[in-house]
């Protein structure tokens, strides 16, 4: 693709200025600061190829432009001018010879340069990660220049020519510049394309030299790690995750509000939802009370009032904030009125789901009605009969909801004037009730609401801002949000007063008891960037306001970001951020009719969570969000949230609960067993389509403290079309799919405190599906397993020791296999020199460990303990549930 002609070219020019090249290096050198390796960079540029390798070379890019340019990283690279820890700045350094930036320069200013920088020389694998929708990224798999998606994040290239001479895979990362942002493209004939825009007309640019990054390693996860470093150090715009607290959140049990109740989310309904938890003995410790809460409504509603009839979403997204306190269902709470008159002695918990029902009938007729137009109908009178009863129908519904809840605004007793009243009365409540409740967060939009905030209804001044989608999105997916918010505008509060917006709002929400944030629909500002300066400098408004509002009111770590997969969020937005979603929402059932969906939807949200955790786990801890613990798959989903690493939760509607299973994930304290890292896919499904390949099952692995596990999902069956612009069901993929497993599929050394469970010379293997109990060695024949669709197999591996004593014993701690996560449960374990094994388990019911020997005895809080030993080495005990010591037991094996 040639550079655009069609800009307008500008005096003005928003680009960082030409590097420093060894000039910078050798005086940081001298100034005694962390020396970049002194080896030559792995990446040359000459002729019109960019090759990468040191004495074997390997063409990465054929045909380059003479105007492409390519900077080594050591050249480029002032730590001196880094605000990044020291620590950092040196491993970057040290890395240097492995990275370079790699860009162009363009004859005339643009605000949009798509550039064509080569071919890519192939056919070679790839691993790539692309927006489908303006919020949503998913994983994409190729070999040629052609396969590349629109909207391309990042591509892994695999080099297997330089396999063991450093260069074994090479990462392409598009970086912001300036005030522009990119993203790959494909190009014709197999080219590569990399897009700058800036999203103003008045923001345009000639110098994009160091507009991506490359970066080359033998270990593709350490691969990513470095290279997220390089762009760290040199952005000085984010922080990684290691430099950052985690929510506490992160290592507890929660609920959230959305699928229970969607947009009619009331003060009784959530009461009664922990209610049902507690009552089974998994008290929630966090709650997420999604959209619905706020206080929002539409340009054409009184100024002063509610939205009327708010129950699905979409029915939101052209509605405004008109105030920065709760909703009058909530606003009208008074202090002490359900702790007087629980809900259980008044409330129909089957209303929100009729609520709910007949919206959908109502959602459902209209999409009927909009069907029979188009195929030419004339007469579309009984549709719109059908809705009008529909709708009076709803409104009744809504009435007999209002009139429950009116009560709880008048239920006060002999003290009703007294106390506090709204979300500050319900939630000091709500923590009377359910002491273990220590986190509630309450969902919003970064511009407020869905359509931001309504202009002259609060003291900040908001204009309605036109929405127009970048020209990078034109060939994404079809998107309800993306259509209402281009309908209604966003009521955009000025930049400057971007702290004052979310000053507002948090100080507010602490001041009521709220600890923390989920902020959705992030990338509405680059609809609304073009009279703010571009889309860069819009997102840095709002993201430092933001990072400032939750440092201050929010213990610096009181936020979950959503709807924020886009390159320039990370880049900009994660200086605070450490949690995130790694994927597009739970959908429990497809919203555009497939009955299969209810099955294959549920592999393409597991899918998308494991492959964006390659990147976005260098910023962020993913978050695989929230699942329904009675859907037909919830099995499925509960075994990958067990070892994503991230935190549990579920948005289970009232009444609709599987606590069997619940129980296989959480404490009874409502903590969880979290692994130490956060899952990602193994090695050999890395460059492979586990969604609709009929061949690849996902593998993900993690780690555990005292070994590790693998699990594996058959997810195929649905995917991305990229001639449709849709994800769809392959119904011909959805069917049984072998696979296998081995020790080595655990990135042991992703990890310093895991990396010597590496070099066990034999590990015992539990599955948890089978309760099968394995041993093998580093060389041992894989495990060859089989899984039908939608279902799976957990892993769990753990280095078998050989204790002293005269028995020499070959022992080795599998964990709590009632838990999913078994591996989890187990907080210690030390070897005695005598022959005995001492352990502290975290939970209660059977504890498995291996052992080759059976033992004399065995101790349970210093109590002689039955035990069960077979010929397989399968030793079993049972603990239970130590309150005293928070659910901790003392386990000793004696030989």
């Amino acid at each position: 693709m040639a550079p655009p002609n069609e800009s307008k070219p500008t005096p003005k020019v928003a680009a960082t200025p030409a590097p420093k090249l060894a000039a910078a290096a050798a005086a940081n050198a001298a100034k005694g600061g962390p020396a970049s390796s002194s080896a030559p960079c792995l990446f040359s540029l000459q002729d019109g190829e960019l090759s990468v390798g040191g004495g074997n070379k390997a063409a990465l890019l054929t045909g380059v432009p003479g105007n492409v340019a390519l900077t080594p990283f050591a050249e480029a690279f002032d730590p001196a001018a880094s605000d990044a820890p020291r620590e950092l700045a040196e491993r970057a350094a040290a890395n240097a010879r492995r990275g370079a930036f790699l860009g162009f320069t363009l004859p005339a200013p643009a605000s949009r340069a798509p550039y064509r920088v080569g071919r890519l020389a192939g056919p070679r694998r790839f691993l790539s990660v692309f927006r489908f929708k303006t919020w949503w990224s998913t994983a994409w798999a190729g070999r040629r220049g052609r396969d590349l998606q629109m909207e391309t994040q990042w591509v892994l290239l695999e080099v297997p020519e330089l396999a063991g001479a450093g260069a074994g895979y090479v990462l392409v990362l598009p970086l912001v510049q300036g005030g522009f942002r990119s993203a790959i493209f494909p190009g014709d004939d197999d080219g590569v394309v990399i897009c700058a825009e800036s999203g103003s007309e008045a923001v345009t640019g000639t110098d994009f030299r160091r507009i991506a990054y490359v970066h080359a390693g033998d270990d593709p996860y350490k691969l990513m790690q470095e290279a997220y470093l390089a762009a760290r150090v040199h952005l000085g715009t984010f922080r990684l995750i290691q430099e950052k607290a985690l929510p506490a959140m992160a290592d507890r049990f929660g609920w959230c509000t959305w699928d229970a109740f969607y947009l009619t989310v009331d003060p009784a309904g959530v009461w009664q939802g922990v209610s049902e938890f507690a009552d089974a003995g998994l008290p929630p410790r966090f709650l997420i009370i999604d959209d619905g809460w706020q206080s929002v409504n539409r340009d054409g509603d009184p100024p002063h009032e509610d939205a009327p009839g708010l129950v699905l979403g979409g029915d939101q997204m052209t509605a405004r904030l008109y105030r920065f306190d709760e909703c009058a269902r909530f606003r009208g709470y008074r202090e002490g009125a359900l702790i007087r008159r629980p809900p259980e002695l008044f409330y129909d918990k089957s209303m929100p789901k009729a609520v709910v029902r007949k919206a959908a009938e109502i959602e459902s007729t209209w999409k009927a009605r909009k069907k029979a137009a188009q195929g030419g109908a004339t007469d579309l009178s009984g549709f719109d009969v059908r809705i009008t009863q529909l709708r009076r129908e709803l409104d009744q519904l809504l009435v007999q909801r209002d009139a429950v809840l009116a009560r709880l605004c008048d239920d006060g007793g002999a003290d009703a004037g007294a106390g506090e009243v709204g979300l500050k009365a319900f939630l000091k409540d709500m923590r009377r009730r359910f002491p273990g409740l220590d986190d509630v967060y309450v969902w919003q939009a970064l511009c407020g609401g869905w359509g931001g905030v309504r202009p002259g209804a609060t003291p900040l001044d908001a204009r309605v801002v036109p929405a127009r989608p970048s020209p990078g999105l034109a060939g994404t997916m079809d998107d309800l949000a993306v259509d209402r918010i281009i309908e209604g505008g966003i009521g955009l509060v000025r930049p400057d007063q971007a702290d004052d917006l979310y000053e507002y709002m948090h100080s507010y929400l602490a001041g009521a008891g709220v600890t923390g944030v989920k902020v959705d629909v992030v990338h509405t500002l680059e609809y609304v960037c073009g009279e703010h300066g571009g889309r860069v400098e819009l997102a840095r408004a709002y993201y430092d306001g933001l990072s400032r509002s939750v440092a201050k009111n929010f213990a610096g770590t009181g936020i979950i970001a959503s709807m924020q997969q886009c390159n320039d969020f990370f880049f900009l937005g994660t200086r605070q951020v450490a949690m995130g979603r790694a994927g597009d929402d739970f959908w429990f059932e497809d919203p555009n009719g497939d009955p299969m969906g209810v099955y294959w939807l549920q592999g393409a949200h597991m899918v998308n969570c494991a492959y964006n955790s390659l990147w976005m786990g260098q910023f962020i801890r993913p978050d695989w969000d929230m699942f329904q613990s009675d859907h037909a798959c919830a099995a499925f989903h509960a075994a990958s949230r067990a070892i994503c690493g991230g935190p549990v939760y579920v948005s289970d509607s009232l009444g609709g609960h599987d606590f069997e299973l619940l129980r296989r994930l959480v404490f009874p304290d409502g903590t969880v067993p979290r692994c130490l890292h956060y899952a990602l896919p193994t090695r050999d499904c890395m460059f492979k389509n586990p969604l609709f390949d009929q061949e690849t099952v996902l593998k993900i692995w993690n780690l555990n403290k005292f070994g590790g596990v693998t699990g594996a999902f058959n997810c195929q069956g649905a995917g991305w079309d990229p001639f449709e612009h849709r994800v769809r069901g392959y119904s011909h993929c959805y069917k049984p799919v072998s696979g296998e497993v081995r020790p080595a599929d655990v990135e042991w050394s992703q990890r310093e405190d895991t990396s010597a469970m590496a070099n066990a010379g034999s590990y015992a293997v539990y599955r948890c599906q089978t309760e099968e109990l394995l041993l093998m060695t580093p060389h041992s024949e894989p495990i060859q397993f089989t899984l039908q669709p939608s279902s799976f197999e957990l892993f769990t591996f753990a280095p078998v020791a050989t204790i002293g004593g005269a028995a020499k014993v070959r022992f080795a701690p599998i964990g709590l296999v009632d838990l999913l996560n078994c591996g989890g449960a187990i907080v210690d374990v030390e070897y005695g020199s005598g022959g005995e094994v001492r352990m502290k388990v975290k939970g209660a019911g059977r504890l498995l460990v291996y052992s080759d020997v059976k033992p004399r005895r065995s101790l349970v809080d210093g109590c002689e303990a039955e035990f069960e030993w077979g010929n397989g080495g399968k030793l079993m005990v049972d603990v239970t549930w130590k309150q005293e010591k928070d659910g901790v037991s003392d386990v000793a094996f004696c030989y």
